[in-house]
């Protein structure tokens, strides 16, 4: 089993803070073993369910257009073995021709072309004077949110439900400033949670996320957590583009069984740290990650992880 390729649990990343880094432009997008699986799950999300894995507004497609040529130079030069261009295109190896599937509705927007090249999910922010809004994107890995609830928003509205970060907060006030002064830099920050599953498409409506903060319900019923854990990272970068003066917020997911973390040869400081991390979220933020009612037995299962090094 292979080890975790992000482990933002061990303390470098913590919840519910901003925290994010500097990020080199040869390291903006990933491509791993996982990108054709992962790239024909999102053909079968745009063949599906279409309107709930990308939003555009009037007006977005130069911007569109704008991510596209800059993901093909960077994905042509990044990542050759994984990547072949062909003509004025580039192309994942082994999904040749995977951007002319796209539903006849979407073939003219340059955005969710550039979605079928990457893992990573693709986020369109246009300024106004509200601050920055949601105004295209691709969304087919969703971590517990709603594309259509959050399209069109502006920052502030989009995060309301997270703990600390509403309308009005310090940190909302610290985001906006951030998204205003991101030149031709890259940055990158993690953010984790645990599933009950390997699902990729794990959307939440805000409904959904009241009735769960409201009821809390187990993910784990027979209380098995080795058997049906997950660990989901969301490694997110922003840039700025610049031609549009729009930033791009990208997303990619990693998905490992919670059990991965028993074969690392860090384990006993991994579990420990991931333990910690849980240990030190309070009512709310427990509610709003799910994880109420399973924060102890996963602890005990940490703590047994930990002390078995």
């Amino acid at each position: 089993m292979r080890h975790p390729t992000h482990t933002p649990y061990d303390g470098s990343s913590k919840l519910f803070s901003i925290g994010l880094k500097p990020l080199d432009f040869d390291r903006w997008i990933e491509a791993d073993e996982f990108l054709l699986p992962h790239l024909a799950e999102k053909q079968r999300l745009y063949t599906e369910i279409p309107e709930k894995v990308f939003v555009e507004e009037d007006g977005t497609h130069d911007a569109q257009r704008e991510v596209l040529d800059l993901l093909v130079a960077h994905l042509e030069a990044a990542h050759p073995v994984t990547h072949r261009r062909n003509g004025a295109d580039v192309e994942p190896v082994g999904f040749e021709g995977i951007t002319d599937r796209l539903p006849p509705a979407l073939r003219g927007a340059p955005l969710a072309k550039a979605s079928l090249l990457v893992q990573e999910d693709l986020i369109l922010m246009r300024r106004d004077e509200r601050g920055w809004r949601l105004a295209a994107g691709s969304l087919c890995f969703p971590s517990s949110w709603s594309l259509q609830e959050k399209f069109g928003k502006p920052l502030q509205e989009i995060h309301e439900p997270v703990p600390g970060f509403g309308p009005g907060t310090r940190p909302a006030e610290l985001i906006n400033r951030m998204f205003d002064g991101l030149q031709g830099q890259a940055v990158e920050r993690f953010n984790w949670s645990i599933q009950a599953n390997d699902a990729l498409y794990h959307p939440l409506s805000n409904v959904e996320r009241i009735d769960r903060a409201t009821n809390r319900p187990s993910r784990f019923p027979d209380g098995d957590v080795n058997a049906h854990a997950f660990i989901r990272v969301e490694r997110q970068t922003l840039r700025k583009l610049p031609v549009s003066r729009d930033i791009l917020f990208t997303i990619r997911i990693h998905l490992d069984p919670l059990k991965v973390l028993d074969a690392h040869p860090d384990r006993a400081t991994l579990a420990a740290s991931f333990a910690e991390q849980l240990l030190a979220l309070d009512q709310q933020q427990l509610d709003y990650k799910g994880l109420t009612a399973d924060r102890d037995r996963l602890v005990a299962f940490l703590g047994r992880m930990a002390g078995s090094a």
